[in-house]
């Protein structure tokens, strides 16, 4: 048998088989505890308010969930994308395990290779997530109330610092796309007063668009 077709019949079938179920059924225990409130407490907010808290959530992150699969589907792959989907921390955990262990490994990004590369690291970072939030969970509130004030701090650069890594990383292997990428966002930022729901994904598909540009004027 032809190894793309027994990868496809063997593996990626299987994936988005239960890759949906189960992400699907996440979905609906996700609404568990605000049931259980309601049938055991009585707490039932009306429907007005329930519309609102969605409006605002909705205007925060409808955008990020509509731009983050996409841009991150490439470095991601299909079983990863459904593995950083149910786990989260997708940003900041699942896209740096996967970009750095296929960067370790070698393999060329949207490649077969560099798929099972990215669900091997992306399922060992869910592993160690889960030690890590156990032993956090435990004893992380009293761990950080002993902190100086300026550590404290600190941990608000986290995920600038792990973005601006990756993006590093990434546009050092092509310096036409990062230098488009950066001068983008400065005139965004700098001669626009657009909020940063709007500007990330400006960026995102701003810089796609020229790869996409700059691929077909080289092929003419």
């Amino acid at each position: 048998m032809d190894l793309n077709k027994q990868y496809e019949q063997e593996f990626t079938r299987p994936i988005i088989k239960y890759g949906r179920f189960i992400n699907l059924l996440c979905v609906l225990l996700c609404f568990t505890p605000s049931i259980l409130l309601w049938v055991i407490y009585g707490a039932k907010p009306s429907w007005s308010d329930i519309g609102s808290g969605w409006g605002l959530i909705a205007s925060i992150f409808l955008v990020y969930a509509v731009i983050e699969p996409v841009s991150y589907f490439p470095i991601l792959g299909l079983p990863g994308t459904y593995l950083g989907v149910l786990s989260g921390n997708i940003g900041n955990v699942r896209v740096p395990a996967s970009a750095v262990s296929q960067e370790a490994v070698g393999v060329e990004p949207g490649t077969k290779k560099a798929e099972l590369v990215s669900t091997i690291a992306i399922s060992g970072s869910i592993l160690t997530n889960l030690i890590i939030v156990t032993i956090g969970a435990i004893g992380g509130a009293t761990l950080i109330s002993i902190f100086p004030p300026i550590v404290r701090e600190a941990f608000t650069y986290v995920s600038p610092a792990i973005f601006g890594a990756m993006f590093g990383m990434n546009a050092v292997k092509n310096l036409k796309f990062g230098t488009f990428a950066v001068i983008l966002v400065a005139l965004l930022l700098g001669f626009t007063s657009l909020p940063a729901y709007v500007v990330v994904p400006a960026a995102v598909f701003g810089t796609v668009g020229f790869g996409f540009f700059e691929h077909y004027r080289k092929k003419k």
